[in-house]
């Protein structure tokens, strides 16, 4: 079980980075000498002042989110600190730069370890955030597709073309990966089935788990203070909006680039930036390929070289930013409940 749950492990780590760093060869292979010439030049002649000012709205966001999460944790009946809310976001960020989606569960794990916080009801919380997160994020994409319904489905064409080749090609591929992704759902539903039925300690530990989830989801709606739940939410997605379009202005070939541009660079930035380990390799191409079109016709020869300049440079500061926060929150939280404390509060339920 252990050697299987390893191999896991090391796939759901290594396949990501693989294709990230294939991604990463495909950014660079695709320019030209001039276009790398261009690419390097635009690094080096951007206005950082503009970068810092978006890590800043960065930070703010994290804060912000970290005070939202005690919204939810206190109709549960936790009484959590603000700063080790912060640092379980920060650390949970820092996972998913090695493992995808990794995150949310490490930063459950990290609110236990300095809160005696129930992994199953912290861990609902945050399933429930990501719901309201991803609303946010497709109401953002729909009213961004209808203000520019011709430059989006242009966009999604050339990203089509990027990734999968052809038409052909990406129905094939796209067919290729449904089965799969039903064979892989199919299997684990019978597992679980067995195990479920077949094993009482399991069933037990899973009914306790799965009751924890929806007491966590539920407790947005518990909320004593829903209006500073959707205040806090609206803020984080304006710093995330705000913060994508700074570095805009860094560039004197990005900065008059339309809001509606910026949208539709920022919602293909957030769409494929869990594909790989943070991000790497898809988003810098995608980001470029938006502003590429955007700064086509005035830059006919440096576009996609500035597009992916700028890409880059979120993508980098960004990530830097999140790795040095994140190891000085894994650093700086408290580990006053253990391992053995848990197992303990779980027998007793």
């Amino acid at each position: 079980m252990n050697g299987r749950k390893v191999l896991f492990t090391t796939l759901k780590i290594v396949l990501p980075l693989l294709l990230g760093i294939y991604l990463i060869w495909v950014f660079f292979d695709g320019m030209s000498p001039k276009e790398e010439e261009a690419f390097y030049r635009a690094i080096l002649n951007a206005d950082y002042v503009w970068i810092f000012l978006s890590l800043i709205l960065g930070v703010l966001s994290n804060f912000s989110r970290a005070y939202r999460w005690k919204y939810v944790l206190e109709p549960l009946g936790h009484k959590t600190s603000f700063w080790n809310r912060y640092h379980a976001v920060m650390i949970g960020y820092l996972v998913n730069l090695t493992i995808p989606r990794a995150g949310e569960a490490s930063r459950s794990g990290m609110l236990y370890r300095s809160d005696g916080v129930p992994f199953s009801a912290s861990f609902g919380t945050i399933i429930a955030e990501r719901a309201v997160d991803a609303v946010v994020l497709l109401g953002i994409a729909l009213l961004t597709a209808f203000m520019g319904l011709e430059d989006f489905m242009e966009i999604k064409h050339r990203i089509e073309l990027e990734f999968f080749g052809d038409n052909r090609n990406t129905t094939a591929a796209g067919l290729e990966w449904k089965w799969l992704f039903y064979g892989i759902a199919l299997i684990a539903l019978v597992i679980f089935t067995y195990l479920f039925i077949f094993k009482p300690t399991i069933r037990a530990k899973l009914l306790v788990f799965i009751k924890g989830v929806f007491d966590g989801v539920f407790s947005i709606f518990k909320s004593t203070q829903p209006l500073g739940y959707i205040f806090h939410t609206l803020f984080i997605w304006a710093c995330y909006i705000v913060m994508f379009a700074l570095p805009y202005q860094s560039l004197e070939q990005t900065s008059d680039v339309s809001f509606v541009g910026i949208l539709l660079g920022f919602i293909a930035g957030s769409l494929v930036i869990s594909f790989t380990n943070g991000g790497i390799g898809s988003y810098p191409l995608v980001v470029g390929l938006v502003v590429a079109f955007y700064i086509g016709k005035d830059y006919p020869k440096d576009a996609q070289a500035i597009g992916n300049a700028l890409g880059m440079l979120v993508w980098v500061t960004q990530t830097l930013l999140m790795i040095i926060l994140g190891l000085l929150s894994l650093w700086m939280l408290p580990n006053n409940f253990s391992k053995e404390d848990e197992s303990r509060s779980s027998n007793q339920a």
